[in-house]
């Protein structure tokens, strides 16, 4: 309701302008019980169902920072919406509005989940699947100079490998897929990894298909080989490393600035300026706290 009460509704801009593409992305949804409540990230995953299913056994359920809802669920799905909307305006000539739910894009963003239940991914509590922690082949290990590997050595030619890596023979271990020896074999491959480096573990794994991985901290993401070679990272002006735009398209990819990322208000007088605004307005606007700049007094 806060684009209303400015007089700047959907109804009242569709009317002007009836291509316009309006998306509006909430954490709960236009409409329904909680429309109006506040919220953040971990209520909309929890109420999408899919926060019931992240965490390790006997542990409280966790949401993984703020990525799942917020960014996944609401950013991204709703900027589909934009492209899908933006698509059906090529064959229709008519704009109309997005209702972008933060529960309903997780939700929505987590269909795996749902579509694979009778597979036998997700029969057993949380923590005990597959994919959830529960699987010895499927897990993160602490080396012996306090980093960690990770694992992901689902199919069989795979775990093979990753065995092998280890120093340790398949047929003497139990089957891959032995739920009720899952817990001892994490023992035993956890204080193989505790003997030596995160080095000397890339050393062995880095030359087979095991799916085995460092896991990189944001201080060494950067000089790994194989995202030095693709320049996944960029380093700004002020040394500031950042992840590059992705995916990248071949005839017109996205060309990054190198620049340091604005302050809040750093470009506010900048802009007013553009669209007409004179001085005098602009310093009203601010002494009425309407704008703020980065600077305690602004350049007037």
């Amino acid at each position: 309701g806060v684009m209303e009460k400015l007089g700047l509704g959907p109804e009242v801009l569709l009317r002007e302008n009836p291509r316009l593409i309006y998306a509006r992305l909430t954490g709960f949804g236009q409409s329904g019980k909680y429309a109006k409540s506040a919220g953040h990230d971990i209520n909309y995953l929890s109420l999408s169902g899919v926060l019931s299913k992240l965490g390790r056994k006997d542990e409280n359920p966790y949401a993984p920072l703020n990525l799942l809802a917020d960014f996944a669920g609401g950013g991204v799905m709703c900027a589909m919406g934009i492209v899908t909307a933006l698509y059906e305006r090529t064959k229709s000539g008519k704009g109309q509005i997005i209702d972008a739910s933060m529960v309903e894009g997780v939700a929505y963003l987590s269909s795996f989940l749902w579509k694979s239940q009778n597979l036998g991914l997700w029969s057993r509590p949380r923590g005990e699947n597959l994919l959830d922690s529960g699987a010895p082949f499927y897990e993160t290990y602490k080396t012996s100079d306090e980093k960690y590997m990770a694992v992901g050595a689902i199919e069989p030619q795979f775990y093979k490998q990753f065995v092998e890596g280890l120093g340790l023979d398949s047929d003497e271990l139990p089957n891959q897929l032995s739920f009720s020896d899952w817990p001892e074999m994490k023992k035993k491959f956890a204080s193989i990894f505790a003997q030596k480096t995160q080095a000397e573990w890339c050393s062995i794994f880095d030359n087979i298909d095991a799916c085995v991985t460092p896991v990189l901290s944001f201080d060494d993401v950067a000089s790994h080989q194989h995202n030095k070679q693709r320049s996944s990272f960029i380093k700004n002006d002020q040394e500031e490393i950042s992840p590059r735009p992705a995916p990248v398209l071949s005839r017109t990819p996205a060309v990054p600035s190198f620049r340091r990322d604005p302050y809040i208000g750093e470009h506010t007088e900048e802009i007013l300026l553009e669209y007409g605004f004179t001085k005098e307005e602009i310093a009203k606007l601010y002494s009425d706290k309407v704008i703020e700049f980065s600077k305690p007094k602004a350049n007037l």
